[in-house]
């Protein structure tokens, strides 16, 4: 009896460790886990695009590599940042309300760098790490294990005329991670996919269940067009949450406003209204 009940821990404790640990509930508005990807402050410090997520009503933020830090310094937010740096950016995110979740679009040109870059994101208490790099699939997969993190390969705009770049289109995605650990997915770029002239909300009816994060964005048209604020533009974004909430999605939602760089705070406001009024 004690060896069966013995064999049941380990069985629940396996299985309790499939899935990396979520985010925490206490951060949901009207049902979504929602902030910015800090490239949207790209013109300000690392330090600023935290403040300015508080502002916008975000509380949770996405880094990305090369930002610099704080106003005055020349330290940039990356994953060969020393202790001390990631110590004071996790103390600015704990001062100002603001969770760090995600660190990316980071690419790794071999395991060394995977090893390296999720080291990082465990070290700082992320959720998942964002990357295009998915020539180093076992690498990343062997690290979401190891670190039991969340890995999600994103994409930016694509087309078949240039067979080299593969990401944008969410077929190849499901090809490499569907026979891979659940941690490792998928980041829905929406505006991107619409850039590469696919339906964002086809493109998630592709990777259900995979979706681990969304960068939020919507395009005046198909194809290279300016971002605009949601439900101003081709992206339908209210079916593209509703798909979202038919999938059980549990990640965040970065908003990615590329446009009104010097002044987007607002725009980023009226993207997180749009999705708090559209909850689960």
């Amino acid at each position: 009896m004690k060896i069966i009940h013995h064999l049941a821990l380990i069985a629940a404790v396996s299985f309790a460790t499939v899935h990396a640990d979520p985010i925490p509930e206490n951060l949901l508005q009207n049902g979504w886990f929602i902030g910015a990807q800090a490239y949207t402050f790209k013109e300000f410090t690392a330090f600023e695009a935290i403040a300015k997520t508080k502002e916008a009503g975000g509380n949770m933020i996405e880094f990305y590599p090369g930002q610099i830090l704080k106003p005055g310094s020349t330290v940039k937010v990356h994953h060969t940042m020393d202790q001390a740096a990631m110590d004071e950016l996790k103390a600015e995110c704990t001062r100002v309300g603001v969770r760090a979740v995600n660190y990316g679009v980071v690419g790794a040109s071999n395991a060394e760098e995977v090893k390296s870059i999720m080291s990082f994101a465990k070290k700082m208490g992320l959720y998942s790490v964002c990357t295009e790099s998915t020539e180093q699939i076992a690498a990343w997969e062997a690290n979401a294990k190891e670190f039991d993190m969340k890995v999600a390969f994103h994409e930016h705009g694509g087309s078949m005329d240039k067979p080299n770049y593969k990401v944008w289109n969410p077929l190849y995605i499901l090809g490499v991670v569907e026979s891979r650990d659940h941690r490792v997915g998928a980041c829905a770029d929406l505006g991107h996919w619409c850039t590469s002239n696919l339906k964002p909300v086809e493109c998630l009816r592709i990777l259900n269940g995979r979706i681990i994060s969304v960068h939020l964005k919507d395009k005046q048209t198909y194809g290279p067009s300016p971002v605009v604020v949601a439900g101003k533009g081709v992206v339908d974004i209210a079916a593209c949450l509703e798909e979202l909430r038919k999938q059980k999605f549990n990640g965040h939602i970065s908003i990615e406003h590329e446009n009104d760089w010097k002044d987007n705070v607002p725009q980023v406001r009226a993207n997180i209204d749009f999705i708090k009024a559209h909850g689960k």
